[in-house]
């Protein structure tokens, strides 16, 4: 068994992202700006930007953080993300969601010009990627690719079980792990109402969790030498935590490591290669790698 330590690959990745930006900039080229719009004061987001802000340093990148308190309208958010889209210095954006319950998320999601939407969440960019054209794609399917690409981890014509059917995760995880030029492999999702939903999952090759339920995944659900990724980020509590809480992945970790050929933890899995993808993509759009 194989720990996939994305936390090692991430940290090497944003090397390279920023060995890439030292050589633009040495070319007089624009460096790479990326700005996140944080709306409320939710925990949960205010690490994962307080993050993407530290990653963009790492980068080398230009970043800008735009805070709203969450009694913010609907139209002055509206009317931020159309500055956004029309600021030449800006190359790559993101709305951090959840957003308050007054807001309606795909509004403003569809607002987002889809040449600067670098979470890969835009109409445009979602439709290109179910059908192989280039596009941003969204940074937890991105990162899951890079890990399996990075560990040398044979996907072509394996049987993938995709455990969650989020627009998020889920969705584009299994359009892309069907693709030829990605995964290439034979795709089942299975979600909450799946009947035979354990017995897939015992014949998968790589099982992808993404379902949001604590140890969901048990070693009964595993045939010895699959690939288990955990995309899982569930906080318990834990009383033995300064914080209270420790984040708890969607599988039994110790139950099913053993039985594995591959497994990413939580944390240290996934979790980082989604702000890595996120650089990547941000870097994608200084570059007009996909749109000019």
């Amino acid at each position: 068994m194989q720990i996939i330590d994305g936390k090692a690959t991430a940290a090497t990745i944003k090397q390279e992202i920023a060995e890439e930006v030292r050589q633009m900039m040495a070319r007089g080229e624009k460096q790479p700006h990326l700005a996140a719009v944080l709306v409320g004061h939710d925990g949960g987001s205010e690490t994962y930007v307080k993050n993407k802000v530290l990653a963009c340093e790492a980068c080398g990148f230009k970043s800008t953080l735009i805070r709203y308190e969450d009694n913010v309208s609907e139209e002055e958010l509206l009317a931020c993300v159309d500055k956004l889209n029309k600021d030449d210095d800006v190359d790559g954006f993101i709305v951090q969601l959840p957003l308050p319950r007054h807001i309606d998320e795909q509004k403003v999601i569809e607002a987002i010009d889809y040449r600067k939407d670098v979470d890969g969440f835009h109409p445009v960019n979602v439709g290109r990627m179910a059908i192989g054209l280039p596009c941003f794609i969204s940074a937890t399917p991105l990162g899951i690719l890079t890990l399996l690409q990075r560990y040398g981890i044979e996907t072509k014509g394996k049987k993938c079980v995709i455990l969650g059917r989020s627009n998020i995760v889920g969705k584009p995880m299994a359009q892309l792990m069907m693709q030829k030029q990605y995964g290439d492999a034979t795709v089942t999702v299975c979600h909450s109402r799946s009947t035979t939903l354990k017995d897939e999952c015992r014949q998968a090759d790589i099982i992808i969790a993404a379902i949001g339920s604590p140890d969901f995944v048990t070693a009964d659900m595993v045939k010895e030498g699959a690939v288990i990724v955990d995309v899982g980020t569930t906080r318990v509590p834990d009383a033995s935590r300064k914080s209270g809480f420790r984040l708890n992945g969607d599988v039994k970790f110790d139950e099913v490591a053993p039985r594995c050929s591959y497994i990413t933890p939580v944390p240290g899995g996934v979790g980082p290669m989604t702000i890595c993808s996120l650089m990547k993509n941000t870097l994608a759009a200084g570059k007009k790698e996909f749109y000019r």
